[in-house]
Parts: structure tokens; sequence; C-alpha cells
């Protein structure tokens, strides 16, 4: 269809970038973007863009991933844990400051014909044009205007986040665990340019209270950054800090909150990027998500005859990509909720953990990528030198390690009921396994088996979530309970049961054929 007008509500990222590809393909169509902030007030630090991301953006517009790329930062990967350091290679992550990708996009908007209106506020219901795009962020005005229309549900999460800064670019992007007195702070850190770095630091509600982090937060005014925080954790995390300090933009303690949008448009208005949905941090950003939204509202307008087709169809494309995408962000962050749990695990292990942690990537992939890592990582999982670890047919060899537990031996990991031997049955039915209904299976599978010799076999349907959240329960039962953890997992599932053995959420793989 060919537009007459379109106004975009909001000028961040995924904003500028759709005001941008919709004036490219309609260049007789007029395109207003309307940001109530000036253009040189903005909040945050970096923002990282991996390589599919970049891929997506050089499909949709060239000359602008260009000019991301060239003001950006690349960097490699690192996990650190009680000393122990491990480069994980990572092949072209970049990472750009969010006021200068901004400026890009601003530039390349105005470039292409978009007339950008900066201090204006308006609303949806003022704007006299054929299409208005809310791309007015997670607090979306929009979005809460028609709160009963567009049906979103907010569930906010229970740990707490902040998100700070350092002035020096760190070597590379890290994972950071640091025990304190208070409890453990975990940092996703990066840096963005030859003299910054981001520094997203959490932790669990009772170590932010412990470390007194809930008064400060009572007492830092709204447009002002918890300074006790930042100097408390620049003393926590010195010594990756290199003696710089951490500084605030607005920074305070957060809450996750995950937004889902029963619908994403109505009439002539449509939701994009955070306005819609929101991902955790942990495995995706709200940067990518809406300049992906934007891809796929241009190319839906293109295609369809009329407004109403194109806005149904936009969603109908984009919704289970981004739905898959917010289930995978879930189960993220839940491992990293209970990270602090796994500070005893080798490191290269805990790498092959973190890699797995959300059934995206399996052993042999995560081995082409960082053949050493997995190669030390799956010799401390069989206990035996590196060496012995094969470099091909590696699920077949996990299967086949022994298992000695106390006064038990299983000659391999995959076993078949009879050589499982005597246990405790248990059908995992929870959807989430760290949480209150996890508990309850946890406590009833302990009081069961009376013993730590004695072996716990889960059950599941079939379909990849449910596996995937009995391997989650496994873990804990292991660690909680001491007990020898069976899984039985239908053939077509194997690898994610291999990946599960590895990282040492399960110890032992009954497998079963696929239900019909």
């Amino acid at each position: 269809m060919e537009l007459r007008s379109v106004a975009v509500l909001g000028g961040g990222p995924g904003g500028l970038y759709v005001a941008r590809l919709l004036k490219l393909r309609h260049p007789d169509c007029a395109v207003d973007l309307y940001e109530q902030s000036p253009p040189d007030q903005t909040f945050g630090f970096g923002v990282g863009l991996a390589t599919k991301t970049q891929r997506n953006l050089e499909a949709a517009d060239p000359a602008s991933l260009a000019a991301i790329v060239e003001r950006s930062f690349q960097h490699e990967m690192a996990m650190e844990v009680r000393g122990e350091r491990v480069l994980l290679p990572v092949d072209n992550l970049i990472a750009i400051g969010r006021s200068t990708l901004l400026d890009v996009l601003r530039q390349h908007a105005e470039d292409a014909g978009v007339r950008l209106h900066y201090g204006t506020r308006v609303t949806a219901d003022e704007l006299d044009a054929e299409l208005v795009i809310a791309s007015d962020g997670v607090s979306s005005a929009t979005r809460e205007a028609s709160a009963d229309t567009f049906g979103a549900t907010i569930d906010t999460h229970d740990s707490l986040y902040l998100w700070c800064g350092t002035d020096f670019a760190l070597p590379t992007a890290s994972f950071l665990p640091v025990e304190t007195e208070h409890g453990t702070f975990v940092a996703h850190a990066y840096p963005y340019a030859p003299d910054r770095s981001t520094f997203l630091i959490e932790t669990d509600e009772e170590t932010w209270r412990r470390a007194g982090f809930d008064a400060t937060t009572a007492r830092t005014p709204y447009d002002e950054s918890d300074v006790e925080s930042l100097a408390y954790l620049s003393q926590a995390f010195a010594a990756e800090l290199q003696g710089h300090p951490l500084v605030g933009n607005r920074t305070r303690w957060l809450q996750f909150r995950t937004i889902r949008c029963a619908r994403w448009h109505h009439d002539n208005v449509v939701l994009l990027g955070d306005a819609a949905h929101t991902a955790h941090y942990s495995i995706g950003s709200g940067t990518k998500l809406a300049m992906e939204d934007g891809i796929a509202l241009d190319a839906a307008l293109a295609e369809a005859p009329d407004l109403e087709t194109a806005l149904a169809r936009y969603e109908a494309v984009r919704r289970p990509a981004v739905e898959h995408l917010q289930e995978t962000a879930r189960r993220s962050m839940r491992w990293w909720d209970t990270f602090p749990d796994r500070l005893d695990v080798p490191v290269d292990q805990l790498l092959i953990a973190y890699m797995t942690r959300a059934g995206k990537v399996s052993v042999d992939r995560f081995a082409a990528l960082a053949g050493d890592v997995v190669r030390r990582g799956l010799a401390h999982y069989a206990g035996c030198a590196v060496s012995e670890v094969p470099e091909e047919d590696r699920t077949d060899w996990i299967l086949s390690r022994p298992l000695l537990r106390d006064d038990q031996t299983w000659p391999a990991r995959s076993v078949t009921l009879e050589q499982l031997g005597s246990h405790v049955d248990l059908t995992v039915d929870v959807h989430d396994p760290w949480g209150g209904d996890g508990d309850v299976q946890v406590k009833q599978a302990t009081a069961q088996s009376g013993d730590a010799s004695r072996s716990v076999l889960l059950r599941s349907a079939d379909d990849l979530g449910a596996v995937l959240t009995m391997f989650d329960l496994g873990e804990r039962l292991r660690r909680e309970a001491g007990v020898v953890v069976a899984a039985t997992v239908p053939a077509p599932l194997v690898e994610f049961a291999v990946a599960a053995l590895a990282s040492g959420r399960i110890d032992l793989v009954v497998p079963m054929p696929a239900s019909a």
C-alpha cells in the first residue's frame, strides 16, 4: 500500500529507525516524529548489537548499519569466577553508546526526509495521520491510555538491577560475580567506546536489603543517581574497575518488567518496541527488538493492500518471534537469578551451562565457537584429563561416561529404568522451577527420597519447553537435596539432555520414544 502520512511517537532507536525505513520506501509520504525530550537528553550507556542483529539491519538498510558500525566498538567476551577467567570467542560483537546511536539514526532519518519534532508532547488522538506508530517506551502513554484495548500485562521481576557505567574501556565484555559481606552482586559489563563501558549490576532482594540499598533507593530523587550504591559497588568491583569509579545517569535500583500485550494495534495506532513487549536484558535488548519490529512493520505495510491488513500481518508475523524470545529470556533471567549458587562450578563448565541455559545452543554448536572451552568443561564433567575429551562424537561420549555417587555406580549416563534401580518418580508440572511451585516439588521429592543415596526420576511432557523446565528442577534437586537426578527424555530431544548432563542440571538420562 502507499502511505500518505505517518506519525511516530518516541525518538528512541526504534522510532527513528522505522521512520527512516518508511520514508525511504514511501518518499511522497509525510513522516513526522515527535519526542518530548530535547535531542541531547538521553539516558543509558552502551547498546550491544550481536552478529544476527547486524545482519538483519544490513538487509533492511545498509547505509545506516554501516554508519552504526563505523562508530561502534568491537570486543570479545569473558567470564571470571573467583579469580578464574576464561575468554569466550564471539564473532563480530559490537557495542555503541546510546547517545551516539541516536545521533546516527537521527541524522539518517533527517537525510531521508523525516520531520523531527523535539520537545513536543503529543498523544495519538491529537494526530491527524493515516498511521500512528507508538514507540514511546516501556511506560508507553499510548498503551496506558487505551489499556483495555491493548490488554497489557506487566510481570515485575523479584531481583534488582542497577544500570551504570565507567570511564574506561574494559578489555572485554565480562560476566563478573563479586561476593561481599552482604551477598553476591553480578555485573554484566562491556566496553562501548575507547573510554567508556557499561556496567549493569544485579542482585537478589535479600542482598539488596542487607546492603541498605532499600534505604538509598528511597532517599534518591527520581531524576538523580543513587550515589551511595555507586560508591559501594565501585569498591566491590575495584579490581575489575582498575581504580575507576562507577558513574550514573539517573541510575537507581530497578526491577525488570516483562510486558506483554494481547493486541499490538487498534484502528490506525500500532505499538512498537518496549511499548508492546519487553525481554530481559540478559538475552536481548529493547533496542534490537524495537529496530527489528520496525523492519517487520515496514515490510507488512509494503506488502498489504490496506492498513488494517498490514497491521494484522505485522502482528501475526512478528509476534511468534517476539514471544519465543520472551520465553527464552525468561529462562535466562531465572538462570542469572540463581547464578550465585553455581560459583563452585569450574568456569569452563559454567560457560557450557551459560551457553545452553535456554535451549538455544547445543554443546556441539558451542564447541564450534569455543572448542578449547568445551573440552576443558567436559573434562570437569567427566573427571578426566582434557586430552581424553574427543573433538567429535561428543554426544555419545557424554552419554557413555560412568557415574559414581557415594556407594552407587552406573556404567553410563544413559540408562534404562531397570539400570536406574530404586527411585522416586516425580512428574514435573510447574511453569517456574525456581519459584513457589518448584519449592513444593523439591520438598515433595526430598521427603520421598529419604536419604541422599536414593535417585529421583523426573518426567515431563514431550515438548522442549517442558523438558527444559524439568532439567532446571533437576538442578535444584541435585544441589538442594543431594539426590541423583535422572530424567526421561524423548529421543528427538537427547541433544538438550546432553547439554543438561554437561552443565550439571541432571545426572542420568532415560531415553524414551517420542509420543505419537
